[in-house]
């Protein structure tokens, strides 16, 4: 009893003050991008979208391997779409005084 009353008054005696930091993210990608829908196969994406900038080698258990394109990154699980997810795409940047 006697330690929790002592943590309160230790808490209580803090000062509380906080400070709210701004991190500008920009846009996520183009909306009006379409992308690869949950559920297709690799071989209907790549029929689609075309051959990607960069193929990642699958890994983990189960094994999640990825496809990434100029504007987006499509991850797969058993030869099937999971994600598709937007690149981000940087405002242009700003200026500071």
């Amino acid at each position: 009893m006697l330690h929790a009353a002592l943590l309160l008054g230790l808490v209580l005696a803090l000062p509380t003050s906080a400070e709210t930091l701004e991190v500008p993210l920009g846009q996520q990608g183009d909306a009006t991008l379409p992308l690869p829908l949950r559920g297709q196969t690799q071989d209907a994406v790549l029929k689609r979208f075309g051959p990607p900038n960069e193929r990642r080698p699958a890994v983990g258990n189960p094994s999640i391997s990825r496809l990434d394109y100029r504007e987006f990154s499509v991850y797969f699980e058993s030869g099937r779409v999971i994600d598709s997810v937007r690149h981000h795409q940087p405002r242009a940047p700003r200026e500071y005084k």
